[in-house]
């Protein structure tokens, strides 16, 4: 009997950790230009899904207005655009870290390297990160995502600004990342990181009792 209730749990909690692992997470950033009265008109709108807690989070989407050529493209730390994308702050850097490329394993949250305007000016996002997310620590919900005049340089280059902003030059357009899919989603995602951190613990220790019990 004991055992049998070893079992049943152990399958509880399998099932448990399974559903609240495959909750996806929808967010969209709609871009506008950081100098509506002049200068590039850069607009675009990206989209963020997250399909598993603590998983990759796909960016994808298209921007408008560019240069051909390389752009840095961040999160930054504020969702505060007031004076347009300079209120934005730095690159969203949680743990203090330096500039650096999206693999690289030093790097701040908001790396996301360089997007590709091809000859009408246009970039399609496609990027998978694993660092970004939309719950926990490295929550990128409220910030804002901006987007650069130059390269990003990834912090390789020899310049003083390489190891903080990648050297990427100005900021032509940014927006704030907010929540797309229903609300259902959300407002069980604080409890599906604590949900999930539960199920680890006990699964293993269900596991080991149930090792120990006779048939």
């Amino acid at each position: 009997m004991n055992k049998m209730i070893a079992f049943l749990l152990m399958a509880v909690l399998a099932s448990a950790s399974a559903e609240v692992s495959t909750k996806e997470l929808v967010a969209v950033v709609r871009l506008t230009p950081h100098n509506s009265t002049g200068g590039p008109n850069v607009n675009g709108a990206i989209t963020f899904t997250q399909s598993a807690t603590n998983g990759p989070v796909t960016v994808t989407g298209t921007i408008s207005g560019l240069k051909e050529g390389l752009h840095g493209f961040h999160v930054h730390e504020k969702g505060d655009l007031s004076s347009g994308c300079t209120s934005a702050g730095g690159h969203f850097n949680p743990n203090g870290q330096n500039h650096g490329a999206p693999g690289d394993a030093v790097r701040h949250v908001g790396d996301l390297g360089n997007i590709q305007a091809n000859s009408e000016g246009i970039a399609t996002v496609n990027i998978t990160d694993t660092v970004i997310s939309l719950s926990g620590a490295n929550n990128i919900l409220g910030r804002a995502v901006v987007v650069h005049e130059d390269a990003d340089d990834l912090g390789k280059g020899n310049h003083s600004l390489s190891l903080t902003t990648g050297n990427a030059g100005a900021r032509l357009a940014c927006g704030v990342i907010g929540v797309s899919s229903p609300n259902s989603n959300w407002s069980g995602a604080g409890i599906a990181i604590v949900s999930s951190y539960v199920v680890s613990i006990l699964l293993p220790a269900a596991a080991l009792v149930l090792s120990f019990l006779d048939y």
